[in-house]
């Protein structure tokens, strides 16, 4: 019932996407190239997934002579773009510059295909088709994008098209991270040993797609003395108090002595477990499969040889197992997380006897029913692999590992304490400072925070005002050249998509910054449904910006700062506006400057191309020893943003709250907007009717909420904590929270629940918010 008639219901499983045979995809980055082999007849299909992005071709012969005539026949171009993306020193670029030196292919002299660029709309593709075997180099030529307007470079998706598959087809496997030392196939259902030194790198990689490893290790030294001293996951779980290291502090595994072993340095998956034991001959035997192969005994049967004593059931870290706890403190699992070519990569602390599994399970969802290979590869000591977790912008994406922002350099000479945010490494606090003083400077003096991973997306056309006030709540059409607005972005139920800020450059030309990438995707799904003649261009790695705030930050920036006559100066510049300036004294570098931030102070923002960052930075931290300048680190940023009452995604909203229930009512200006615009419906039967509002809460009492925290009269819940923080400023510990309506009036007292709501309860009062400065002098002055 409900299907399409003589067709099954299937499952959606988007997260996996699998290519038919002889069919190849890659991602060419944004100033990146992909080089490929063609054979005669191969198919080659290019496409330009955001508009207006160049790109350029080359193809080479057998003898490796340049010969775009191979692809297509037509007007040629020197390979500037291919020229400087060799010139890079990134991974990827060094790894095609070796293989054409192999290949003995010279750039210099070649000719190239130029394909896309301009006004052509985002999907535009193009097909070509070898006419002979050769090598074939794809690339995304990149450029300095102007700060005040521009296109940004963005990503090309090539695929190839086998004539004959199988014969070029990889073996599924990622492209080696460096020369592997030891390259280890593990066939499903089989373990298998290996020996690593001190400082060697160790991936672990999952070959198509939700498959479980459990992974264990000896200290090699004692092992030879007849000493057993393995990986323990119940140590390793105390030690960094998490179910299961992750790149970062809390990286590290430890044995039974509380030494560590390993150290996890990439993990692309991020969804493992080290709660339980690697499968064993019992569990089988219970399910009714008696002599079913486990990993314990293979694991036995490998380690024999070392002469380590068998075990029933071995600990292990179980690598892609996807188990958790319920709260009746229920162990149970489902399909693993990963995806194929997942890996995690590790960093042996001391000499180690290794041993991997490829989980043979296939009578549950452990390996999701099919159990299939692991591969092991590891690398030389002197290698050195950035940390980092894989980012992906939607379920469907290519995985992205964490970036390091353009102010990075500067930020960790003063700090090791990061944390991944949406795909970045980001500060939580500085050395020699700490949260408390960072906040008091913000408030106090100055304060400059790297924010860099705010997302931003031109969108410029014919069509761009349209497509926004269609997609934003804000009424648009109202925003002035050099105006900035606040707005929300809903879906049609009225859910919020993201919250985010507009900037308008002219008639045609807008920014839009939000906290994440559907926000954009939203944007360019629109414009496509819609018919629009606009382009929606991805530029947060094209722009990265500080918050320089604090009400001393306006001093700061003037002196530092200079603008031109027809420009608004630092001093004129006012709430909710923007200019563009130049570095005093320091030529060439153009910034852009936005009376906006995200503490509740005077503040602003202070936006660059990323090859200018560190002359921004040093000139804004040398000027500012004057004013008292601290570094902002995210712990600092939260004290700041739930004083001034503002709004975290995933905390305050989620797409199943609307504006008014987050707070930000006063973005919806359902009186004076007349257009019509996505969620507009929706809102207004959700204002007409509240359920649900965001409300103060000022506890009593020395003990914080905690978000999460259920808010409750008598034994009935009436609310949510939101967000939580001790204010310095108040000298109390605040909280958002989502209050049902009837409790949501200023004076009503309710009760914090903590431990399970009703053991332990914290007295609290509904209280305006923002806690501090509510009719925001300070912001405004």
């Amino acid at each position: 019932m409900g299907g399409v008639a003589d067709q099954p219901i299937r499952l959606l499983e988007p997260g996996l996407r699998t290519l038919p045979s002889g069919v190849e995809r890659y991602t060419v980055r944004a100033g990146g190239l992909t080089a490929v082999w063609l054979r005669k007849g191969d198919e080659l299909e290019v496409t330009d997934p955001e508009g207006l992005q160049l790109c350029e071709i080359a193809m080479f012969d057998v003898h490796g002579a340049s010969c775009p005539e191979l692809l297509r026949s037509g007007k040629t171009f020197s390979p500037k773009g291919i020229s400087a993306a060799l010139s890079q020193e990134t991974a990827g670029s060094q790894r095609v510059k070796q293989a054409l030196e192999e290949a003995e292919i010279t750039i210099t002299g070649s000719k190239v295909l130029q394909v896309f660029g301009r006004n052509n709309l985002a999907g535009a593709k193009e097909i070509f088709v070898a006419q002979d075997d050769g090598t074939c180099l794809v690339c995304a030529p990149s450029y300095t994008m102007k700060i005040e307007r521009n296109i940004p470079p963005t990503d090309l998706v090539m695929f190839v098209h086998r004539s004959c598959p199988g014969i070029t087809e990889n073996n599924g496997l990622p492209e080696p991270l460096a020369d592997p030392l030891i390259d280890l196939r593990i066939n499903k259902a089989t373990a298998d040993t290996y020996e690593v030194k001190a400082g060697q790198y160790i991936q672990i990689i999952d070959v198509e797609g939700r498959e479980c490893s459990d992974f264990q290790c000896f200290d090699n030294r004692q092992l030879a003395l007849g000493v057993e001293r393995c990986l323990d996951a119940t140590n390793t779980r105390y030690i960094v108090g998490s179910a299961y290291p992750s790149p970062g502090l809390y990286a590290k595994f430890y044995d039974e002595d509380l030494n560590p072993v390993v150290e996890v340095i990439r993990d692309t998956c991020g969804r493992h477990d080290s709660f339980g034991v690697a499968c064993t001959r019992k569990y089988y035997d219970d399910m009714g499969y008696p002599g079913h192969t486990n990993c314990s005994d293979n694991f036995n049967h490998v380690l024999k040889p070392y002469g380590v004593n068998p075990r029933g059931g071995w600990m292990a870290m179980n690598l892609f197992y996807n188990t958790n706890v319920d709260d009746k403190n229920q162990l149970y699992f489902d399909e693993p997380w990963s995806r194929p070519g997942d890996y995690v990569l590790m960093r042996a602390v001391k000499d180690l006897v290794c041993v991997s599994s490829a989980c043979p399970c296939d009578i549950d969802a452990a390996n999701g029913w099919n159990p299939t290979d692991i591969h092991v590869r590891v690398y030389d000591e002197k290698r050195l692999f950035s940390k980092a977790v894989a980012f992906r912008m939607t379920t469907d994406s290519e995985p992205e590992l964490t970036k390091q922002t353009a102010f990075h350099d500067m930020t960790s000479a003063k700090t090791r304490n990061f944390g991944e945010y949406k795909g970045y490494w980001l500060a939580n606090s500085f050395t020699n400072y700490g949260a408390t003083e960072e906040y008091w400077a913000c408030r106090e003096g100055v304060a400059v925070a790297d924010l860099s991973p705010l997302r931003k997306y031109e969108v410029c056309g014919p069509d761009a005002e349209i497509l926004l006030q269609t997609c934003v709540t804000r009424d648009i059409k109202r925003l002035s050249d050099g105006q900035v607005v606040y707005t929300a972005m809903c879906y049609d139920t009225g859910g919020m998509i993201d919250d985010g800020t507009v900037y308008r450059f002219g008639p045609d030309n807008f920014r839009w910054i939000g906290g994440v990438d559907i926000g954009g995707i939203w944007l360019r799904e629109q414009a496509k449904k819609r018919g629009l003649q606009v382009w929606i261009k991805r530029s947060t790695d094209q722009i990265c910006n500080l918050q320089v705030q604090g009400p001393k930050s306006r001093f700061l920036l003037r002196e530092i700062l200079a603008t031109l006559d027809n420009q608004t100066s630092v001093g004129q510049l006012g709430w909710f506006r923007f200019t563009t300036a130049k570095l005093a004294g320091v030529d060439n570098i153009p910034l852009l400057i936005s009376r906006t931030g995200y503490t509740g102070e005077l503040g602003f923002e202070v936006f660059c191309h990323p090859s200018h960052a560190s002359q921004l930075w040093d000139v804004l931290w040398k000027s500012g020893q004057a004013y008292g300048i601290r570094p902002l680190g995210l712990e600092a940023l939260d004290m700041l943003r739930v004083e001034a009452g503002l709004v975290f995604a995933e905390a305050e909203f989620c797409d199943q709250t609307d504006p008014f229930e987050a707070g930000i009512g006063f973005t919806v200006p359902l009186a004076t907007k007349k257009d019509d615009f996505i969620g507009k419906q929706a809102l207004m039967s959700r204002k007409a009717s509240p359920q649900r509002r965001l409300v103060g809460l000022e506890l009593n009492g020395k003990e914080p909420a905690t978000a999460g925290d259920s808010v409750r009269v008598g034994r009935c819940q009436v609310g949510e904590i939101t967000s939580s923080v001790r204010s310095p400023i108040l000298g109390k510990n605040i909280a958002l929270c989502r209050m049902n309506i009837g409790y949501s009036e200023l004076g009503t007292t309710v009760e914090v629940g903590k431990l399970d709501g009703h053991q332990k309860r914290i007295p609290a009062c509904v209280v305006r918010f923002p806690f501090y400065d509510p009719d925001k002098t300070r912001v405004r002055a």
